[in-house]
């Protein structure tokens, strides 16, 4: 955990965006979230490459938010190219072991979805991901807010 708050403070002038002196740090809901459930596109943004979403997910934390990753979420960050640090760091903040379960209610709701929304094909993983949050009635933290905005009865967190 040491490596990773030393990380956080050391990383806090990549949430400044250009022409945007503040730094997207700086935008916070006036009433803070509690409970997000965590799309892979955030895992990702934070903790590989530039890691531009690391200083807000940091910040979260920081702020006592308890941020839960789905068992879909993990598939998804796994299977992709991942370093060892980026897997480290990823069982420090969403330990595998805490990820929300997809289980029978979460299918249940994601087969439902399925047949709701348009152009449903190929979006099985993002379904499956929202069922997560609408199971639970806590909102989604995505960067990709297009693949999930027309997904009936779910919360997209406005974070970033």
């Amino acid at each position: 955990m040491r490596q990773v708050a030393a990380h956080a403070h050391t990383s806090g002038s990549r949430c400044r965006t250009e022409g945007d002196p503040a730094g997207a740090a700086s935008r916070w809901p006036e009433t803070p979230l509690r409970l997000v459930v965590v799309d892979t596109s955030i895992l990702v943004d934070s903790l590989t490459g530039p890691r531009r979403s690391y200083p807000l997910l940091w910040r979260l934390l920081d702020r006592g938010h308890k941020l839960y990753i789905p068992t879909v979420v993990l598939y998804e960050w796994r299977r992709g190219p991942r370093t060892k640090p980026e897997i480290a760091i990823q069982e420090v903040l969403f330990p595998s072991e805490s990820a929300i379960l997809f289980g029978v209610h979460e299918a249940v709701i994601a087969a439902r979805l399925y047949q709701q929304v348009a152009r449903s094909r190929g979006r099985e993983m993002d379904l499956a991901i929202a069922a997560c949050a609408i199971a639970r009635e806590i909102p989604l933290w995505t960067l990709n807010r297009g693949d999930f905005k027309d997904i009936p009865g779910l919360a997209l967190a406005s974070l970033d």
